[in-house]
Parts: C-alpha cells; sequence; structure tokens
C-alpha cells in the first residue's frame, strides 16, 4: 500500500492534537505504520497549528512536503489557502467555513482575505467546504469543531464508522465521550 498523507492544520486551540491522536489511534489499530508530527508554532496565541499523519505498510518520514498531501483537514479557511500547496493533484481539502481573525487583522493591520475558498475552486483545488461550528455546537461546545471535521473526514475513508467510534472512546476523556460522538456523527451524515 502506498503511503497516504494527512494533514490536520487549524489555530490555536481549535482541537487539531486531539484530531491528530484520534486519527493516529484508529491508524495504529487498523494495523497501519502510521508517523505523527505537530508543529505548534505560535499556537497559544492564536497561530497556525499543523499536524502531519503519514501512514501506510511502511513509512519513513511523518513530514509532508509540498504537492505530496492527499487530504488537508482545516479547521479555517485562511489555514486551507496556507497549505494548499501541499496538496497533491487529485488530493482533498476539507475545510470548515469559519473565519478566526489572524493577528495582523485583529490589530487593525490587514483585512481578512475575501474568497478565499473561491479562489482555490477556481485554482483547481477539490474543496469540500462546509460548516462545521453549527453541528459542533449543536453537539454541546464549539470545542467540538475538530471530531465534526474528522467525522466528516471518516467518510473519505475505507474504515468502517464503528473502528472510528471505538478511537473516540480511546482519546476522549469520559465525561466529554458523549458530547464528541453526538458531533462525530453530526460530522459523518
Amino acid at each position: 500500500m502506498k503511503t497516504t498523507s494527512v494533514m490536520i492544520v487549524g489555530v490555536g486551540g481549535q482541537g487539531s492534537l486531539l484530531a491528530s491522536r484520534l486519527l493516529g489511534t484508529l491508524l495504529t489499530d487498523e494495523g497501519y505504520d502510521v508517523k505523527v508530527s505537530e508543529v505548534h508554532g505560535m499556537s497559544q496565541r492564536g497561530g497556525s497549528v499543523v499536524t502531519y499523519v503519514r501512514f501506510g505498510d511502511k513509512v519513513y518520514s511523518p513530514i509532508v512536503t509540498e504537492g505530496e498531501c492527499d487530504f488537508i483537514i482545516s479547521f479555517e479557511k485562511l489555514e486551507a489557502a496556507r497549505y494548499a500547496g501541499c496538496l497533491r493533484k487529485g488530493g482533498k481539502i476539507i475545510v470548515n467555513t469559519q473565519e478566526i481573525d489572524p493577528m495582523p487583522v485583529i490589530t487593525g493591520a490587514a483585512e481578512y482575505p475575501q474568497k478565499v475558498l473561491e479562489e482555490l475552486k477556481a485554482a483547481g483545488f477539490d474543496v469540500d467546504d462546509f460548516d462545521a461550528l453549527a453541528p459542533a455546537m449543536e453537539a454541546g461546545s464549539a470545542k467540538a469543531v475538530n471530531i465534526v471535521l474528522m467525522g466528516h473526514f471518516a467518510k473519505c475513508t475505507d474504515i468502517p464508522k464503528e473502528k472510528w467510534i471505538n478511537a473516540l472512546k480511546k482519546v476522549i476523556q469520559p465525561r466529554f465521550l458523549e458530547m464528541n460522538l453526538k458531533a462525530f456523527e453530526l460530522g459523518y451524515q
């Protein structure tokens, strides 16, 4: 089996590290060789966070280079645009349509770019965009956006939903499990 590369990108505090832990746990349970690498940057100050998850029969490096990523799961529109160059031809970007202002926008030094997703689509990228915040709120918390997105991504894999549920039960604290199971189901629908 060829190596499959997934990038999970977002802004600090959105739960991208939990999402990568969920995916890594699932793939390990499925018997794949899995490599995960996290780049935090200024994540505690709302900066960009990217996690690389690579899996296959044998994976030698966790890092995804430009043009080789199969899937980008983006928790925010601008982050999708920032990392789109990493996507291989025929790859897919799953993106939450939420906008989180980066520091230059917050300070007034810049404006949030308009038509980010339209430009990605016009450039030929396969963009699957949807509002992941609304189902997260329906599940019980805005913090569940990460699990909504992972539920949506689960449909792109050949791994049965029940196995995703089992991985969720392994990585989510029991007191948050019910909410996250609902978030996953809403994303999967």
